[in-house]
């Protein structure tokens, strides 16, 4: 599910003594010894709390000599009030990007003419993200990429897969998608499904049976997107936020 791995990015403008961390990424040692190594650093950033981005993130601040953690969510940051200024080179805004995860964010980083939007999980660099019940909504899912649409030729940078050159071409994409695939799901409903299993058996037949689980936890996510939109009673279910 994390494709390659998780992307740990790690920013420095020419000349400047200090740097970024963005998502330092699970708790392995040599990994994070590896980071360590290109510092010092300002601030470690995180996208979202899901813990291949987050769970190595006070071991880093600590082999850094307390480099603050910054973060949408309190528990794994200190706040951060979305903007850190110029500072080392670098304009960061932080943009609230929610659906992946009710904690989920992007960074927009400029330097000079030169300007790239860290995405989390929220696009990813291949393939597309598990928007999962409870923690996953789909509805605020749709709006962030709505959001992301607005920066076109705008480098993105993943938390998983490679980069890619457009995030707002990716950000359409994604919506037709993710369009799409909520048709497909209304016409599971019309045919006879009733719950987010027999909508997996219909809407992804050949899917594989190893991550049927992450399929189940998306269709639950879909159904309760479409019975809100309807007015219907919506579904509640444990899924994959802080898995």
């Amino acid at each position: 599910m994390t494709l390659d791995g998780t992307n740990t990015w790690v920013l420095r403008a020419p000349g400047e003594s200090l740097g970024l961390v963005i998502d330092p990424g699970p708790l392995d040692e040599s990994h994070l010894t590896r980071i360590a190594e290109h510092g010092p650093f300002r601030a470690i950033l995180i996208t979202h709390g899901h813990h291949d981005h987050v769970e190595g993130a006070a071991r880093l601040s600590r082999l850094l000599g307390g480099t603050p953690v910054l973060a949408a969510d309190d528990e794994h940051g200190e706040p951060f009030d979305g903007n850190l200024g110029v500072n080392d080179g670098f304009d960061v805004k932080m943009l609230s990007t929610p659906g992946h995860t009710a904690d989920s964010v992007c960074f927009l980083v400029d330097h000079g003419n030169i300007r790239a939007m860290f995405t989390g999980d929220t696009i990813l660099g291949r393939g597309s993200t598990v928007v999962a019940a409870p923690d996953g909504d789909l509805g605020s899912y749709l709006s962030s990429l709505e959001v992301l649409t607005a920066y076109p030729s705008v480098l993105m940078l993943p938390g998983h897969g490679p980069a890619q050159d457009d995030v707002a071409v990716l950000a359409r994409g994604y919506l037709a998608h993710r369009q799409e695939r909520l048709a497909q799901v209304e016409a599971a409903l019309a045919a006879g499904a009733e719950t987010p299993e027999q909508v997996v058996d219909l809407v992804y037949p050949d899917i594989d049976q190893a991550i049927r689980f992450a399929a189940i936890f998306s269709a639950k996510a879909q159904l309760d997107y479409l019975h809100h939109k309807n007015r219907e009673w919506g579904t509640e279910a444990e899924g994959l936020d802080r898995l």
